[in-house]
């Protein structure tokens, strides 16, 4: 299942690419939403870590939020970040593929 999230700019779409999955060690790096104000989402990372994301509106953050939900639960897996632009497409699949 792939989804695409709008940030508010390029450089906040990589910062969310490089802060939940990094490619290389094919790990996720977060393990839930601490809050979403508006557009912005706040996310806690394995290291005990909280960052802050600006996204494109709200509407972004919320589905953003939904479509993380499995992987925080350990019901599915990210497979792939790509960021084009303030762009980010995130690919998961069930944990067992």
């Amino acid at each position: 299942m792939k989804k695409k999230i709008a940030c508010e700019d390029g450089y906040e779409a990589q910062k969310l690419a490089s802060l939940i999955y990094i490619k290389d060690d094919r790990e996720t790096f977060i393990t839930g939403i601490l809050e979403i104000y508006d557009n912005e989402l706040v996310i806690s990372l394995k290291d005990k870590s909280a960052h802050s994301i600006l996204l494109k509106d709200r509407s972004e953050a919320e589905s953003f939020a939904d479509f993380i939900q499995s992987v925080v639960e350990s019901k599915d897996r990210l497979l792939d970040t790509e960021v084009v632009g303030n762009v980010v497409e995130i690919t998961k699949a069930g944990a067992s593929n």
